[in-house]
């Protein structure tokens, strides 16, 4: 029986369970599923589908328009900055419950023609005029309105306190002006398009919007706020379901003023002006001269070599750097001396985790408010010290941050394009949680995000909320390579799923020999709890959510550690993965998506 059967032994969807030809019962029926299950295949793993090739362009995103958008871009003679661009605009208007213009962007680019891999770090700042203690008084006022519970902690998830500059569009014009080549309102026209002729949204997306929905007008009953979101995106005061033709004229309108009027329309121009208009009337919102001076950065991403390979991420304010933390702690330890599905592998990963996010929690921040021992963090030493601290018979019941030299200095959208000469584009962008703030700027077409919400309010906190401050950041591209050669574009979308998603990717791959597509298919695991970034930290222990391909006996073992384990068949807690694989021997590329997201991958 392969690996994945064997993880598939309990808590098992009714299709694995067919197709590993395995009679079981769940812990909470003694009655055998009947369900019918899936077919079989000729070739590769049962529970999983081949990978998509191509050898002239290929685009893997969220939504199947967005992928057919960036292809043809490609096809007009576009490179793979200018299909990122349409797509991540495409997924702005057609996945609204992931992303959009109201929020932030980050991107890992390889160039061939200088053989570089380049970072850009597109993440808004907070309000120039608003401080700390006046950020605290808000809140408060807040509570005494009754709007917040007086137990509440921290900064409220929505309204215009967690609203911080949207960076998307600065994003898109800085990696457009130094690599794009067709303009920019050829690459924003079929967003444009659609927005005004309609598209028919996808299952997993009508699924979030009624979530969305559901939520919206309940927070925001009897306000001006709900009749925004409603007549933007829940006309007739329902969520969209599958299937359905929508419309946003609005954001259509709003995509053409920036395609024809550049950057500055949206930081400069009209529209900046109506968005702080907009925020005027409420304490604590933006200003104009927040959008006028804002401005994201090109910076040096960082690696841990794994494996014989390299993985890179952006540096913090993100937490792409914890991705690289668990990897320098797990290569001390052979993990293919055990099955894939093991509670070794598992206790192994999770104890990687949990230390890499206890440090996330301690000195992850905007660096131009802190000072972050980056190249200490990711030494391989201080990765062999971290690793010294885990018994590999027990979960610990606690750990704190590590001490490492200073040497110098969750919802989101991922894709990634690659082109016939070899440009790769790594791209994530999000409006945090849910939808976002909540707060849709009259006419616009678009809501901003909430990711101000991640700053603390602890001082001397390195996340510590302050005027002008970039708040920290879950979404993080990534990029593998070899010898100098990208080798795998990726990303996984999905808060603190992000890096432990990247890493098991990798683990899948490099170590157990999985394809491209059989890496995301495969059941995950979630760790969730610890020390946070907000300064209100969780259970030390936390809990370990793992999917139900995960076989009982496995669950047992972690249990018998210590591990507090629950199974989550939803799909939800477990993000969203997209990869582009280069195959340099064969000429081609290999692109894959999976079963947890609408998307596809499609190629030239």
């Amino acid at each position: 029986m392969n690996t994945l059967c064997k993880l598939a032994l309990s808590l098992v969807t009714p299709i694995l369970l067919s197709a590993c030809a395995v009679q079981t019962t769940s812990p909470q029926s003694s009655a055998v599923s009947t369900e019918l299950g899936a077919g079989g295949r000729p070739v590769g793993e049962i529970w999983s589908r081949s990978p998509v090739y191509g050898t002239r362009g290929m685009a893997a995103t969220a939504h199947p328009l967005a992928s057919q958008v960036a292809l043809d871009v490609l096809k007009q003679g576009g490179n793979a900055v200018d299909a990122a661009i349409a797509a991540n605009a495409a997924l702005g208007l057609m996945e609204p419950t992931g992303n959009g213009i109201g929020g932030d962007i980050f991107v890992l680019l390889w160039d061939p023609d200088t053989q570089k891999l380049y970072g850009y770090n597109g993440s808004g700042r907070s309000p120039q005029g608003q401080s700390l203690e006046q950020l605290k008084q808000r809140i408060a006022a807040m509570k005494a309105r009754g709007e917040l519970p007086e137990d509440h902690q921290g900064i409220p998830s929505h309204g215009p306190l967690p609203v911080s500059v949207p960076g998307t569009v600065d994003g898109w014009f800085a990696i457009h002006a130094r690599f794009g080549s067709l303009p920019m309102n050829q690459v924003l026209a079929p967003t444009i398009d659609y927005a005004r002729g309609g598209f028919p949204v996808t299952p997993v997306i009508a699924y979030y919007f009624d979530r969305s929905w559901n939520f919206f007008e309940k927070k925001y009953a009897g306000t001006p706020h709900l009749a925004n979101i409603r007549d933007t995106w829940f006309k007739g005061g329902e969520a969209p379901a599958a299937g359905s033709v929508v419309t946003n004229k609005d954001l259509g309108d709003t995509l053409e003023a920036i395609a024809l009027d550049g950057r500055d329309a949206f930081y400069k121009g009209r529209l900046a002006r109506e968005m702080a208009d907009y925020f005027e009337s409420m304490e604590g919102g933006l200003a104009y001269e927040d959008f006028v001076q804002h401005e994201g950065e090109w910076v040096e991403p960082g690696s841990v070599e794994y494996r014989g390979y390299e993985l890179y991420e952006l540096p913090p304010n993100g937490q792409g750097f914890a991705a690289l933390q668990m990897l320098s702690i797990l290569k001390n330890v052979d993990l293919t001396q055990w099955e894939r599905g093991s509670a070794e592998v598992f206790h192994y990963m999770v104890e990687a985790k949990r230390l890499a996010f206890e440090d996330v929690a301690r000195y992850y921040a905007d660096p131009a408010f802190a000072d972050i021992p980056l190249e200490g963090l990711l030494s391989d030493a201080y990765g062999r010290e971290r690793f010294a601290l885990i018994d590999p018979e027990q979960a610990s019941p606690e750990f704190g941050p590590g001490e490492p030299k200073l040497e110098g200095e969750g919802d989101t959208t991922y894709l990634t394009v690659a082109d016939e000469n070899g440009m790769l584009v790594s791209l994530i962008q999000s409006n945090y949680r849910g939808m976002g703030s909540g707060m849709v700027p009259d006419g616009l077409g678009f809501m901003f995000q909430d990711r101000g919400e991640l700053f603390s309010l602890e001082p001397g906190h390195p996340n510590v909320y302050a005027p002008g401050k970039r708040p920290f950041h879950t979404i993080i591209p990534a990029m593998l390579m070899k010898d100098g050669q990208p080798v795998m574009s990726y990303g996984l979308m999905g808060g603190s799923m992000q890096p432990q998603g990247h890493v098991q990717i990798l683990v899948n791959m490099l170590d157990f020999g999985m394809n491209v597509q059989e890496a995301g298919d495969a059941a995950r695991f979630l760790h969730d709890g610890g020390s946070e970034t907000t300064g209100i930290d969780g259970d030390p222990l936390g809990t370990l959510y793992v999917e139900p391909g995960v076989a009982v006996e496995t669950i047992g073992r972690l249990e018998a550690m210590g591990h507090k384990v629950e199974v989550d068949s939803s799909g939800v807690r477990f993000g969203g993965y997209q990869a582009i694989y280069v195959d340099r021997e064969n000429g081609s590329y290999a692109g894959a998506t999976e079963m947890r997201k609408d998307g596809t991958v499609a190629a030239w």
